[in-house]
């Protein structure tokens, strides 16, 4: 899955019959503090999401199991609006993980002593 921003509309007048009714909308993927990366996607809106909104994509062959894209000729799909993110901060996991590692290691030395 993509984590994005929904930056735009595309207008296609003229399209596949499996696409009409669909609304595409350009997503730019974003990182964890949402800010902009060089990528963006062009996805069918299966969530009614707006310009501005942060959103979950889903690509591939996974875009073709909602309800909206099932069989149809798409690669990208918005399956949701994001409202909040929760992540621990990446530093403070690898200081964590660091000293489990060394706990982990200091009891390995004890029972290779004994």
């Amino acid at each position: 899955m993509l984590l994005g921003r929904v930056i735009g509309t595309v207008w296609a007048t003229r399209k596949d019959e499996k696409l009409e009714g669909m609304r595409f909308l350009i997503v730019q993927e974003v990182d964890l503090e949402l800010a902009p990366k060089p990528a963006f996607v062009v996805a069918v809106d299966s969530v009614q999401s707006g310009v501005g909104e942060v959103v979950l994509v889903a690509r591939g062959s996974s875009a073709r199991q909602t309800r909206m894209t099932k069989d149809t000729p798409v690669d990208a799909v918005i399956m949701a609006s994001v409202e909040s993110l929760e992540f621990s901060d990446p530093a403070v996991l690898e200081a964590a993980y660091q000293k489990r590692l060394a706990e982990v290691q200091a009891q390995l030395a004890g029972y290779r002593e004994s």
